[in-house]
C-alpha cells in the first residue's frame, strides 16, 4: 500500500549516478576480474601516467643520440625553432603503444617467471620465487636465474609488436628537425637511380605508409635485429635489477616487499642501471633507424655497436634521468595499484 504523502501514480525513483557507481563498485564480478587481471591494469594505468610526465627527456634524448648535441641545445633549438608542443610532438602513439607493449611484458614476465620456478624447482629442488619471497633471504643464483631469464623471454617476445610503434615515435621527434636540414645533397637515390627528397611527413599513419611503399613490410621493422639486442638483453637486466634490489631493501632487512621506499629504490636503480648498460645498442638503433627513415627506398649502413667511447653515451645522463623518472613513477603507481585491487572483499 503507498503511502498517504504518494500521490497516486508516482513511480519508484531511478537510481542516480552514485548509486550506479556504488552497485559496480560492490560488483562480486568486478572484483573478481580486476583480481585475476591485476597486473594488466595496474600496468596499463602505470604506463600512461609514467610515459606522459617523462615525455620530454624522450624526445630530448632522441634528438641528441641522432644529431650529437648537448642537452641545452637541443633543448633551445627545439623550442625556439618548433615551440613547446614539439616536446610532446609523437606522444600519442607511445601513449597508445608503451601501455599495450608494457601490459603485454608483465603479463608474459609474470607467466615465464612461474613457468621458470616450476622447471627450475624441478630440477634442482629450489624455488626461486620462495626464496625471493622468504624474510631475511637475499638474491642468489637461482632467484638471478629466474627474473632474468624471464625478462629476456618477455623483452624478445615483445619487441614483434613495439618496433613499429617505436619507428613512427622516433619519426615524429626527428622530423621537424630532418625538414629543417633538408636540403638537394640530401636526397636519397631509389631502386630506379632516380634522385628523390627524403619525407619527414609526420603521423603515425603517414610514417608507417611510407616505409611499406618504400621498403615493403620488412620496412615497419627498420632496425629490428638492434631493437630485438637491446630489448631481450635490456629487460633481463631490467626485472633482475628490480625484483634484486626490492628484495634486499625489503625481504631480507624483515620489511614488506611492496614498502614504498623498497619500490622507490628499486624502480630507480632497475632504470637506472639498465639504461647506462645498454645505452651503446640503444644509441645504435637510433642512428640506424634514423638513416633508414631518411634514405626512402636506398640502403642505410648500420653503424657497429661500440662500448666504451665517448660517441656512444651521447645523452646518456638525459636517458638515464628520464629511465629513473619514469620507472620510479611507474612502479610506484604499479605496486599500489595491485595492492589495492588484492584488498578487495
Amino acid at each position: 500500500m503507498p503511502g498517504k504523502n504518494d500521490k497516486e501514480g508516482d513511480q519508484p525513483e531511478a537510481p542516480g549516478i552514485n548509486g550506479i557507481i556504488l552497485a559496480l563498485q560492490s560488483s562480486q564480478d568486478v572484483k573478481r576480474f580486476a583480481k585475476k587481471y591485476r597486473t594488466e591494469i595496474s600496468a596499463s594505468t602505470s604506463s600512461v601516467l609514467s610515459t606522459a610526465l617523462a615525455f620530454p627527456l624522450d624526445f630530448a634524448k632522441s634528438r641528441m643520440q641522432s644529431y650529437g648535441q648537448g642537452f641545452t641545445v637541443t633543448v633551445k633549438d627545439a623550442y625556439k625553432a618548433e615551440g613547446l608542443r614539439a616536446f610532446w610532438r609523437g606522444v600519442g602513439p607511445p601513449m597508445v603503444s608503451v601501455t599495450v607493449v608494457r601490459t603485454l611484458s608483465f603479463s608474459m614476465y609474470q607467466k615465464s617467471k612461474y613457468f621458470l620456478d616450476r622447471s627450475i624447482l624441478g630440477m634442482t629442488g629450489k624455488s626461486p620465487l620462495a626464496i625471493a619471497n622468504a624474510p631475511g633471504s637475499y638474491p642468489n643464483a637461482y632467484t638471478l636465474a629466474c627474473f632474468g631469464g624471464a625478462g629476456a623471454m618477455a623483452g624478445a617476445f615483445i619487441t614483434v609488436l613495439s618496433c613499429p610503434f617505436e619507428l613512427t615515435k622516433l619519426n615524429e621527434q626527428l622530423a621537424g628537425k630532418m625538414a629543417r636540414e633538408e636540403t638537394p645533397k640530401s636526397s636519397s637515390t631509389n631502386r630506379g637511380g632516380q634522385k628523390q627528397s627524403i619525407d619527414v611527413k609526420t603521423g603515425s599513419w603517414n610514417t608507417a605508409r611510407r616505409l611499406f611503399r618504400d621498403r615493403g613490410f620488412a620496412g615497419l621493422y627498420a632496425g629490428y635485429r638492434l631493437h630485438l639486442l637491446r630489448d631481450t638483453i635490456g629487460t633481463a637486466i631490467y626485472f633482475t635489477t628490480y625484483e634484486s634490489s626490492k628484495q634486499l631493501m625489503a625481504n631480507a632487512r624483515g620489511k614488506s616487499p611492496t614498502s614504498p621506499y623498497a619500490v622507490i629504490f628499486a624502480g630507480g636503480t632497475c632504470g637506472i642501471l639498465t639504461a647506462f648498460l645498454i645505452y651503446p645498442i640503444d644509441v645504435a638503433k637510433t642512428v640506424y633507424q634514423k638513416r633508414l627513415l631518411g634514405a626512402g627506398s636506398g640502403h642505410a649502413t648500420r653503424p657497429s655497436i661500440s662500448f666504451f667511447q665517448s660517441g656512444s653515451y651521447r645523452g646518456l645522463g638525459v636517458s638515464v634521468l628520464r629511465s629513473c623518472i619514469i620507472n620510479m613513477i611507474f612502479f610506484s603507481n604499479f605496486e599500489m595499484m595491485k595492492k589495492r585491487i588484492n584488498a578487495l572483499d
